[in-house]
């Protein structure tokens, strides 16, 4: 590196000599002139003068050693640093073990500390978990949380079922319970009795004693009418003042008319009505 250095200003020292040695021949060959013999002489000596200075300078410079500053480490890597515990690439030598295996060698590294608190940390959460669950028993282990679980689906499936969010015309069933034909008599009586009659016999609306159905029989049917009505024939829509339990309820009892005989009944209309098997 210095022979290189050297090199170039010996290369910078001939070129400014030579253009010193150039410009001097052509001023002096250039015969008679307008200044004084001594001016010549002045500007030989300070162009001279500029040689040795710019010699020197570069001679300085290029002599000088360099300080290198080194890289201060960023937050980032003395974090990494602290997290890690890892030693430098230029450092490995010094925890290089002596055996090695077909020439590939092993590092004696350090276990990184925030791997060492994770396994602290686990030994710890076991200690806790065994005391609170198994000892103490203030926790709910697995089979308990499901059996807690199931208890609160049954619950909420209970409630599902009295609300009668599970009933549809899909879900719908005949009731033949007494207590549930009570319940079904006592909602016809109050509000369908002004078109059907208190014995189902039929006034503005339909006898519901006989085989004949305008909208068809069998629960699923009747309970949709009454969930959503016959408009054109002036039947409103009664989802809106009855849930679902007591529409099943309010259809049970009429199908339960069937074949009874009412005191005025109206003249059959629709068609005969017979229930499918279930497949």
């Amino acid at each position: 590196m210095k022979n290189i250095k050297l090199h170039k200003v010996t290369i910078i020292i001939k070129s400014i000599l030579s253009f010193v040695v150039l410009f001097c021949s052509q001023t002096f060959a250039a015969g008679e002139s307008d200044f004084p013999p001594n001016y010549y002489d002045t500007v030989a000596l300070l162009l001279l003068l500029f040689v040795v200075i710019t010699l020197l300078s570069i001679i300085y410079f290029e002599a000088k050693p360099k300080v290198v500053k080194e890289k201060k480490a960023s937050i980032f890597s003395k974090i990494r640093q602290a997290l890690t515990k890892s030693t430098p690439v230029e450092r490995e030598q010094e925890i290089m073990m002596d055996h090695d295996y077909d020439g590939i060698k092993e590092l004696d590294s350090k276990i990184p500390p925030w791997f060492s608190w994770l396994f602290i940390l686990t030994i710890i959460f076991a200690v806790y978990y065994m005391l609170q669950y198994h000892v103490f028993g203030s926790g709910q282990v697995m089979q308990e949380e499901y059996n807690a679980e199931i208890n609160k689906a049954s619950v909420e499936k209970e409630a599902l079922m009295k609300s009668g969010a599970l009933v549809t015309e899909e879900t719908v069933k005949l009731l033949t319970d007494a207590a549930d034909l009570q319940k079904g008599k006592e909602i016809f009586e109050a509000n369908c009795i002004a078109c059907h009659a208190s014995d189902g016999g039929g006034i503005v609306g339909p006898n519901l004693t006989d085989k004949y159905w305008i909208h068809g029989g069998g629960i699923k049917n009747v309970f949709k009418t009454i969930k959503y009505g016959v408009v054109e024939k002036g039947m409103i829509s009664w989802q809106t003042q009855l849930n679902a339990n007591q529409m099943q309820d309010v259809a049970s009892y009429v199908l339960s008319l069937q074949g009874t005989k009412p005191a005025a009944p109206k003249p059959p209309e629709g068609e005969i009505w017979e229930e499918k098997p279930a497949e």
